[in-house]
């Protein structure tokens, strides 16, 4: 053998050595995944399984929590439509409020009807504006001038 000889051989032994050490630790990566499986499935937490026991009871805990959410979806939903119809209540009561509080508004102000010196009816609501003659239109214009004279 020459020199030649013995560096290919120490390479041969160092690339296996090199692929030994990457299997290991690609072993040891599967074996802490299996561990960090297993204890994330509350049955087996804790607890000594073997590898088909891990992926069995794994997959019986991801089918249940997708059962579980889906209840949980089904939940939400129901109570978002809940919530709209129980919005759309508060609408329409908040309206029959309002429509009943004009309403009541209204009726007190048929109270508030009175006869000016001419015989017209007229509304509070209506500012006076009973346009019949000219010399009314003025009464009010020449009101406004005295305030703004005294003020």
């Amino acid at each position: 053998m020459s020199d030649n000889d013995d560096i290919e051989v120490e390479s041969d032994a160092d690339k296996r050595a090199h692929h030994n050490a990457l299997e290991r630790k690609r072993r040891d990566h599967i074996k802490d995944s299996f561990h960090s499986l297993r204890d994330s499935v509350p049955s087996l937490q804790g607890e000594k399984a073997s590898r088909a026991q891990i992926l069995d009871k794994a997959t019986e805990y991801i089918q249940y929590m997708r059962r579980k959410n889906h209840t949980h979806q089904q939940d939400i939903d129901d109570l978002k439509r809940q919530n709209a119809l129980l919005e759309q209540q508060v609408r329409a009561l908040e309206k029959a409020r309002s429509s009943a509080q004009l309403q009541a508004n209204y009726s007190s102000s048929d109270n508030s009807l009175y006869t000016n010196p001419k015989g017209s009816t007229i509304s509070a609501f209506d500012g006076g504006s009973d346009s019949s003659s000219e010399s009314e239109l003025e009464e009010p214009q020449s009101r406004k001038k005295l305030r703004m004279e005294a003020s």
